[in-house]
């Protein structure tokens, strides 16, 4: 079977958040369904028509920061989308296995960091309803840096100011073109996460080894 991870080999796990820890159904219900039909109240059309503009808006702005900025799209639409998250913050949900893998990677004497594009504000809102942030050694969000993870940039900002071994280094996120600018860097141990959302299917990547939980790399030696 094909070696995905050697845990002897890795001192520091970097973790994505939205669809990587947690599950996206809450982005994707909150930004393709409930955003849409209180966009669409505001402005008197109907729901279908507000989501066709509202998905044009996002996809121009996807890759930037901007895309997950909440006081960028709380000027650009008029409403205040931190106030909105929180009306519906009861569909935020840890994945399975989660804390579970955290704890496995805190026994194991690994560094843990999260890692995320999410703004700071978003942040805030799922680590309060999930208490997850004590499991990290640190949190970094995509806004301290100045560029959104898609960007290999990125990653030569966050060591500079989270020194880690790119060869004695794993991350696991959700989305692709994240982990090549990651491999562009040099990251060595990629994960792809491949059901973000507990309401979508199993898409696993032909690029980097794929888990669909956590529980997998827990269970992991050396060879699965």
């Amino acid at each position: 079977m094909q070696k995905i991870i050697n845990w002897q080999e890795i001192d520091t796990v970097l973790l994505d958040m939205d669809g990587t820890l947690l599950d996206k159904h809450f982005d994707d219900y909150f930004w393709e369904h409930f955003v849409p039909q209180i966009y669409s109240k505001k402005h008197g059309t109907t729901e279908i028509e507000a989501r066709k503009v509202l998905l044009s808006k996002y996809k121009s702005r996807e890759g930037t920061l901007d895309w997950t900025s909440l006081d960028y799209w709380s000027e650009q639409l008029d409403l205040d989308i931190p106030e909105l998250k929180i009306k519906i913050d009861h569909l935020i949900q840890v994945h399975p296995y989660v804390i579970d893998f955290l704890l496995f990677c805190r026994e194991q004497g690994k560094a843990i960091h999260l890692v995320t594009n999410a703004h700071s504000k978003t942040l805030d809102i799922k680590m309060k309803k999930t208490a997850l942030s004590g499991y990290f050694d640190r949190i970094v969000c995509a806004e301290e840096i100045g560029v959104a993870k898609e960007d290999p940039i990125f990653w030569e900002g966050l060591a500079k100011i989270l020194p880690f071994d790119r060869e004695r280094t794993m991350l696991a996120e959700d989305t692709e073109k994240i982990l090549h600018s990651a491999n562009q860097y040099g990251i060595r141990h990629l994960i792809f996460v491949a059901r973000p959302s507990s309401q979508g299917p199993v898409v696993n990547s032909k690029n980097f080894p794929s888990i669909v939980y956590f529980k997998e790399l827990i269970d992991m030696t050396e060879e699965r």
